[in-house]
C-alpha cells in the first residue's frame, strides 16, 4: 500500500533546513500541503530570517506542490496561534504537526549557564508544547490528526554535555504518552521520532565518512509512516543510516515486602531480584503501575479492590 497525504494539510517547524526541509519536501511529494515554518536562527537559536522556508517553498511549488512559509517561533504562543490561524483560513484543517524545531547550547553542566538550560527547554519543550496545543482543538473537532514529537537518544539514554538537550528530549516522551491516552476518541496519534542524520545539529559531532550515511532522507520515511492515516500511536521510532527500531519503556514485575520488612536493607538484599527483567510489561497508563502495587499489598492482607 503506498502512502499518500493527498488532501492533507502539514505544519513541519524548523523546516527551512536539515530533517525538517526533508520531512516537508516528502510530505509535499506525497501530496500535502505544507507549512514550511522556521524561525531562521542560528543552531543556538540566535538570529531570525526568512529566506530558509522560502526557499524550501519554492522548491515545493517547483516540484509541482503546494506549500507556503511562516516564521512563528515556536516559543511565542502568540505567534504559533497566528500560524494556525494563517492554515486554517488558507487550507480550511490542519492534519498533521511534525514538532521538529529545535536548538542546542552545549556544555557540561558544570559550565552550562541557567539560560542555556532554560532556553533550550523553552524551543524544544515549551515550543512543541504551545504548537500541539494551537493545533489540538482543530484535530478534535475534525476528529483526525497526527502529532510526531521529536525525541533524541540524549534523552533516552544521555549524552555527555547534553544535559539541557538530553532533560527537554525525554520530557517530550511524557507529553506524547499523556496526548495519546487524551487523543484516542478524536482519532488524535501522538509519537515521537528519534532520529540520527547529518545535519548543522550534528555535523561537528561526527566524522564525514559517518555523516555521508545519516542522510535525513531516510530518518523522513520514518516520519511519513509515524504521521500517515495507518499510523501507531505512544510509538518511538528510532531512524538513522537506513535503520528503524523502537524504544520501549519497561517496568519489571518488582518484588513485594510486608510492612515489617519494607526497609532499605531488604531493597539492596533482593536488588537482583527487583531489577529481573524476566516479567517485565510496558504499562498503558500511569495508574497501571499504582494499580500492581495496590494489587500485591491488597493481595497480602486479604483486602478486595472491588
Amino acid at each position: 500500500m503506498t502512502i499518500r497525504f493527498d488532501d492533507r494539510v502539514a505544519i513541519v517547524t524548523g523546516a527551512g533546513n536539515g530533517l525538517g526541509r526533508s520531512h516537508a519536501l516528502a510530505l509535499a511529494a506525497r501530496g500535502a500541503k505544507v507549512v514550511i515554518n522556521d524561525l531562521g536562527g542560528a543552531r543556538d537559536g540566535s538570529g531570525a530570517s526568512s529566506d530558509a522556508a522560502l526557499n524550501v517553498v519554492e522548491e515545493i511549488k517547483a516540484a509541482g506542490g503546494t506549500a507556503m512559509a511562516n516564521g512563528a517561533n515556536v516559543a511565542a504562543y502568540d505567534q504559533v496561534k497566528d500560524m494556525v490561524k494563517q492554515t486554517i483560513n488558507a487550507w480550511g484543517r490542519i492534519d498533521i504537526l511534525v514538532n521538529n524545531a529545535g536548538i542546542l547550547r552545549d556544555k557540561t553542566f558544570a559550565k552550562m549557564e541557567i539560560e542555556d538550560f532554560a532556553r533550550v527547554m523553552d524551543v524544544h519543550v515549551m515550543g512543541s508544547m504551545q504548537c500541539t496545543k494551537a493545533v489540538w482543538g482543530v484535530m478534535r473537532e475534525q476528529s483526525y490528526g497526527r502529532i510526531a514529537m521529536t525525541t533524541s537518544s540524549s534523552g533516552l539514554y544521555g549524552n555527555f554535555g547534553q544535559a539541557n538537550y538530553g532533560a527537554a528530549k525525554m520530557a517530550l516522551i511524557g507529553l506524547m504518552n499523556t496526548l495519546h491516552l487524551e487523543g484516542q476518541k478524536y482519532h488524535i496519534h501522538v509519537n515521537a521520532l528519534a532520529p540520527c542524520a547529518a545535519t548543522r545539529m550534528t555535523e561537528e559531532l561526527m566524522p564525514e565518512e559517518a555523516l555521508s550515511l545519516l542522510t535525513p532522507e531516510a530518518v523522513s520515511a520514518g516520519l511519513l509512516y509515524l504521521v500517515s492515516e495507518k499510523a501507531p500511536s505512544r510509538t518511538i521510532l528510532d531512524a538513522g543510516a537506513g535503520t528503524y527500531a523502537c524504544t520501549k519503556i519497561f517496568e519489571t514485575t518488582g518484588v513485594y515486602f510486608k510492612p515489617q520488612d519494607q526497609t532499605p536493607e531488604n531493597i539492596a538484599a533482593h536488588w537482583s531480584e527487583i531489577c529481573d527483567t524476566s516479567g517485565q510489561s510496558a504499562p498503558g497508563q500511569g495508574a497501571d503501575q499504582t494499580m500492581k502495587m495496590l494489587h500485591n499489598a491488597a493481595t497480602d492482607r486479604g483486602i478486595s479492590l472491588g
